[in-house]
């Protein structure tokens, strides 16, 4: 369908393949013998944003008890893109973050770019990648390593954990809506061990958020995996007599170097980890946009040695975080204080200005579950 810019027209859409959707969901979930739940993966900034949100409604109502994660997707916006078109862009998100988010598990919006609104924010930098953020074939791959880590926990045979266990260790008290992070590639050197690598990010973790949303801020739950990790690298290998240089060093076992380590920067955080040996494999078609200081196998030199890389250690993270207050209340100020009319042929969009604003005090109602302490209603001015 051409012209599929906004929420209800994807709405619409939906609603007339319903049928076709119904019988081809029917006929997977047939086949199954154990249904974990759903996996939903679509765009917010356009029309499919409608059909994301009806997609989850449907899941929601036919399989009550079954997990339902779901992932957006928004390309870094680009300095000359048209003021109507950020202006949908914008009432798009809004109107599909609340139906989303509510019929879902949780909902993690995924983007290489720092803010949702109609202004522009700067793109996430990487320490060993040269991407340009604005090209979909560079952001897309960059995506698409965080979403095949973070989703390892509940994918792999041996996990025990459902993917509906798993969505309710995070979102407690309320907070559906989660930001993801990564370390593409996490920093490490061939002869280096784990706790020598997480060293000197004792103050930091060296994960970039590839969520529209700061990463420095106050973490309430997480899950962290991190991948590509030999055996043999998973704990230090000290000389006899030797001082550790920290407690990392002092640990016994790959898991209790990444708790420890989890545990000391985030103290009052409710901690999932997951260490997987096998590192992410780059297919023929993955850009290489890597420095030269990156290896084939992925591993981080000091002396550049321009080759193909073929395979990459990722740590990455799904997290409820603080910062996601102010994303959300940034969302509402915005739309707010913005003339939509001036913007937005309500007509051809289909959208009644009261189911926006309708969609702005749920958005901000949302902003609440994320605040650092209970009664803080310092910014909360509306």
């Amino acid at each position: 369908m051409d012209g599929l810019e906004s929420f209800s027209q994807g709405d619409a859409q939906f609603k007339t393949q319903l049928e076709e959707i119904e019988d081809r969901l029917h006929f997977f979930t047939e086949e199954c013998d154990y249904l974990q739940g759903f996996q939903l993966l679509c765009d917010v900034h356009n029309g499919f944003s409608g059909v994301g949100a009806r997609m989850a409604e449907l899941l929601h109502d036919e399989y009550p008890g079954r997990g339902i994660l779901t992932f957006s997707t928004c390309p870094a916006p680009s300095a000359e893109r048209d003021p109507c078109k950020a202006a949908y862009q914008l009432m798009n998100w809004v109107l599909a973050l609340g139906p989303i988010s509510s019929n879902s598990s949780f909902f993690c919006p995924l983007s290489v770019t720092s803010s949702l609104g109609r202004r522009l924010g700067p793109s996430t930098a990487f320490p060993q990648l040269l991407y340009d953020a604005g090209v979909a074939y560079h952001s897309s791959a960059v995506l698409a390593v965080a979403l095949d880590t973070v989703t390892l926990p509940y994918r792999m045979l041996s996990s025990g954990l459902s993917m509906l266990h798993y969505a309710e260790a995070l979102t407690f008290g309320g907070r559906k809506i989660l930001t993801a992070a990564c370390s593409l590639p996490f920093p490490l050197a061939p002869s280096m061990s784990l706790p020598d690598a997480l060293l000197p990010h004792l103050s930091s973790a060296p994960w970039r958020s590839v969520s529209p949303c700061a990463s420095a801020a106050a973490v309430f739950s997480q899950s962290v995996v991190l991948r590509g990790i030999s055996e043999l690298q998973h704990t230090s290998d000290l000389p006899a007599g030797t001082q550790p240089p920290s407690c990392l060093h002092m640990c016994e076992s790959g898991e209790q170097v990444l708790q420890h380590y989890l545990r000391t920067l985030y103290p009052h955080t409710l901690s999932l980890t997951h260490l997987l040996g096998g590192p992410y494999t780059l297919g023929p078609s993955f850009p290489q946009f890597f420095t030269p200081y990156v290896t084939k196998d992925g591993f981080t030199v000091e002396e550049p040695q321009p080759s193909v890389v073929g395979r990459v250690p990722v740590l990455a993270a799904l997290q409820t975080s603080s910062a996601l207050r102010q994303m959300l209340r940034r969302l509402c100020d915005e739309i707010s204080a913005a003339d939509m009319r001036r913007w937005l042929n309500f007509s051809t969009a289909a959208v009644e200005p009261e189911d926006l604003r309708e969609a702005v005090d749920d958005v901000r109602s949302q902003a609440h579950h994320y605040r650092m302490r209970e009664g803080d209603e310092s910014d909360d001015s509306d």
